[in-house]
């Protein structure tokens, strides 16, 4: 009869049941990407998760995913400070920059106005350089004109008002400049003077014994003019000076025709008038000789001719023929004596262009 085999539980061991295979790289991988809750994963049995950490390599877990986030953030918040403090730095910078091109500005200006400063006392300097120079240039002209017999020639009190006024304007370059042109004008009018003097002197345009007597006398510097007299001298003058034209003697036309007068009687009567000439521009010494003779000066002029021209008369004979002659009285009828011809002769001796009283 066959024999029935019975097991008990308790004598035998159960076999173990296979072991589940282990996830591979891209199952992990799937596993952490796909964001299912850990519930819906079923739970590895203890062999397994003992398998897994007796193994070496790593575990991978979801929050390794999470790290760039975090440092993104805090490299935002990094980047936030920077560009803050750097809008802020370029702030200060551009106020800064400002301040600079302020204080670059003031600097500038302030530079202006002294080179301003510095160009007008150069221009004061170059033009007290041009008045020096000017005011030379009339001591130039004056020079050949001391000792003539003239001495208003040389307008002293204008050249000292120019001088005077030229130390009040000597920081103002603009005045400075306009009396150096006054100098220059005098320098150049004096210069002229002479010259036309001299060519004057060296000539006899007119031909006669008045023209040679006075540009003798006058060394060129008194001219002689012909004219109708008898509107600008008087009826019964032969010539005469007018005070405000010292250097011109009008002279009458019908002197150079009037068979009356002679050479010698035209020379004595132009010693006359140059003695007017030098009456107006002696003013000061004249005045001072005039009481010699009354505060006249026709007598005066007289005495002047008397005194200078050798032989002269004021009574004259002028022969018309071998048996007739004509008496010819010429002057004011005074003839001087000998206490007024000294003091003609003191008077000829002050009078002329002297240098100037300051040069020493």
């Amino acid at each position: 009869m066959p024999s029935t085999d019975t097991t008990s539980p308790t004598n035998q061991s159960e076999p173990s049941p296979p072991a589940p295979p282990e996830p591979t790289a891209a199952d992990a991988a799937d596993e952490v990407g796909t964001g299912d809750s850990p519930a819906a994963t079923p739970a590895p049995s203890a062999d397994v998760a003992g398998a897994d950490l007796a193994t070496d390599r790593p575990a991978m877990s979801a929050p390794a995913r999470r790290r760039p986030r975090r440092s993104t953030l805090v490299l935002g918040a990094a980047l936030v400070a920077v560009l803050m403090a750097t809008g802020a730095g370029a702030l200060w910078a551009a106020g800064a920059l400002d301040d600079a091109r302020g204080e670059i500005r003031e600097q500038e200006q302030r530079l202006e106005q002294q080179q301003r400063k510095i160009d007008r006392q150069r221009e004061v300097i170059e033009r007290k350089e041009e008045f020096g120079l000017a005011l030379g240039a009339v001591e130039g002209a004056v020079a050949p004109l001391i000792g003539l017999p003239f001495a208003s020639l040389v307008p002293w009190d204008r050249i000292d008002a120019v001088v005077d006024g030229a130390w009040s304007h000597r920081w103002s370059a603009d005045a400075l400049a306009l009396d150096t042109d006054s100098l220059r004008d005098l320098a150049d009018d004096l210069t002229a003077q002479r010259a036309n003097a001299e060519v004057e002197a060296a000539t006899n345009a007119t031909g006669t014994a008045w023209e040679a007597t006075l540009d003798q006398l006058g060394s060129g510097w008194v001219s002689t003019r012909f004219m109708d007299v008898s509107t600008e001298c008087g009826d019964d003058a032969m010539a005469c000076v007018w005070q405000v034209q010292p250097f011109v003697v009008r002279v009458g036309d019908r002197t150079r025709s009037d068979p009356t007068l002679t050479d010698w009687i035209r020379t004595g009567v132009a010693y006359h008038e140059f003695a007017h000439v030098l009456q107006f521009t002696n003013p000061g010494p004249t005045q001072a000789a005039l009481d010699a003779f009354g505060g006249d000066v026709e007598t005066m002029a007289d005495c002047y001719a008397l005194t200078e021209l050798d032989g002269w008369s004021l009574h004259h004979e002028v022969p018309i023929d071998e048996v007739s002659l004509w008496e010819v009285s010429v002057g004011y009828g005074v003839t001087c004596d000998d206490a007024q011809r000294a003091r003609i002769r003191e008077w000829v001796s002050s009078v002329g262009v002297q240098r100037h009283p300051d040069a020493g």
